[in-house]
């Protein structure tokens, strides 16, 4: 189990690394997309290439961080039920999730997208809109999407079953950051008890 958790240790840190990187992709789609409104609003030309490689970097967003998302646990959830039951049950759910669904569904999506992805590099297939853009890359984003997920569901699984042996603290409790709102808000609060002990002090 040791040698197991060092496994998952270092595919957290995988698509820690990775969710972190592929966050930038955001702010060139917003740049991508800005740039490509300005020029055809002002000089009257555009190029499908721009309005692709949007999606393009939408669809790397969406699939590479997918094993980010499940390694901070925040993914959608309707814990109607699981969430009145004991925490060992919540994680036998999780373990029954992770085993009978998540598991399964990166197989068989693997399984469909590699072929997919390799007869679209071997054909060199392009986009069917007048300069569009080579089709490839985005195919390869969903072998790669789902085999990050996969690694991460690999992880999930190893800390659960480590959490029922009693060999770890509970691995759904993930500290939580600030957000820039709450950063800002305990700012305004420390500057106003600050101002207000000054005048109580004057």
């Amino acid at each position: 189990m040791n040698l197991l958790l060092s496994l998952s240790r270092l595919i957290d840190a995988l698509n820690e690394r990775v969710g972190k990187l592929v966050m930038w992709l955001v702010l060139f789609s917003a740049l991508i997309s800005a740039g490509n409104a300005t020029v055809r609003k002002v000089f009257n030309t555009s190029s499908n290439a721009w309005l692709e490689i949007q999606w393009y970097l939408f669809a790397a967003v969406f699939l590479l961080c997918a094993g980010y998302t499940l390694l901070h646990n925040e993914h959608v959830r309707i814990d109607v039920v699981s969430g009145r039951l004991s925490k060992r049950k919540q994680i036998w759910i999780d373990i029954i999730g992770l085993v009978c669904f998540l598991m399964p569904m990166v197989v068989l999506t693997l399984w469909l997208a590699v072929p997919f992805f390799w007869q679209g590099f071997q054909s060199g297939e392009m986009s069917s809109n007048a300069g569009g853009l080579i089709r490839w890359p985005v195919y390869l984003l969903m072998p790669l999407g789902f085999a990050l997920l996969g690694l991460q569901g690999i992880s999930e699984l190893t800390k659960r079953v480590a959490f029922l042996m009693d060999l770890i603290p509970d691995p759904t409790l993930k500290a939580r950051e600030k957000s820039p709102e709450e950063e800002l808000a305990e700012a305004i609060r420390r500057q106003t008890e600050g101002q207000n002990n000054e005048n109580k002090a004057a």
